[in-house]
């Protein structure tokens, strides 16, 4: 995109309706991950999905290498719908040991910011997240971050294409990392 498109697009402000829509769906989203109705949260994934969380490190302010977004470095999740779907099915095989007892989670979801891009049906969303996990009796994790995705509007609804996380932790210190953020 060039940079007289980006601007033309950037002075474009997204409808109060649009913005209420998309933060209603990202609330969807955590409550049907939040209540583990995947196959319900598996139908808001588009079929060319890019669901995307790398690893993080710590780097000084004057090293402008981009490696954060770099597909070829090691990420937690470098999945697409079919390996989520997998992850799904695993899950219901009654061998996912770290999932018995079942994890309790709550996602918090907040600071919303949608841009229109050039496609009229595409959408980048911005937000924030709070995870909290509870297992057995003792286990607590809480995981902070940012998302990016890009969001599509299609006969069936709103679609998410692709989703790009990062947790504020350099070191993931949680026992597993079972829950999709």
């Amino acid at each position: 995109m060039t940079e007289l498109a980006k601007e033309r697009v950037a002075s474009r402000m997204p409808t109060a309706d649009l913005i209420i829509e998309i933060q209603q769906l990202l609330f969807r989203e955590a409550r049907l991950l939040d209540a583990e109705r995947y196959d319900e949260w598996v139908e808001m994934l588009a079929e060319d999905l890019h669901y995307f969380m790398p690893n993080m490190e710590t780097r000084f302010r004057a090293d402008k290498s981009n490696i954060i977004e770099d597909l070829t470095r090691a990420a937690y999740f470098n999945d697409d719908r079919d390996d989520i779907i997998k992850r799904l099915a695993r899950l219901k095989t009654g061998t996912a040991w770290s999932e018995d007892p079942a994890t309790r989670y709550t996602h918090l979801i907040g600071n919303v910011e949608v841009e229109l891009t050039e496609k009229g049906d595409e959408y980048v969303v911005y937000s924030a997240f709070l995870l909290c996990r509870g297992r057995n009796e003792r286990d607590e994790d809480i995981q902070v971050g940012k998302r990016k995705d890009l969001w599509r509007r299609t006969a069936e609804g709103l679609k998410l294409v692709q989703r790009t996380i990062h947790l504020n932790q350099n070191t993931l210190l949680s026992k597993n990392l079972n829950a999709f953020l």
